[in-house]
């Protein structure tokens, strides 16, 4: 029986491991890429690893897998593109194992801080 498993070497592998916990079926490039927006974002360089991993995920979802991008093209404003790709944006966390994000919450957020969406 092995013990428990060894703390995290550096933030990255530290992040990784949050990441891995909270989207167990992320797809190894999207970790990859997700991980890379998390490390880059000086936004989320203070943050706790869970907390990084969990808003570079939702940020690089929103951006990747909805037309979050061509709604603020079109002259939508941040929130109400938000609103309008919950749906997908939800729906590609949960293939992904990760927990879905409210209504009320996405109104609110801004993952990184320094990003525009």
């Amino acid at each position: 029986m092995s013990g428990p498993l060894p703390p995290p070497r550096n933030r990255r592998e530290a992040v990784a491991e949050a990441l891995a916990r909270i989207a167990p079926r992320l797809p190894a490039f999207e970790a990859d890429a997700t991980l890379d927006r998390a490390l880059a974002s000086p936004g989320l360089r203070g943050a706790a690893p869970e907390t990084a991993a969990r808003l570079a995920l939702v940020t690089y979802a929103r951006h990747v897998f909805t037309d979050y991008d061509d709604l603020l093209g079109e002259g939508y404003d941040r929130d109400s593109a938000r609103h309008f790709v919950l749906d997908d944006l939800n729906a590609t966390l949960t293939a992904w194992g990760a927990a879905p994000i409210p209504e009320e919450e996405e109104a609110e957020a801004d993952p990184e801080g320094d990003d525009p969406g």
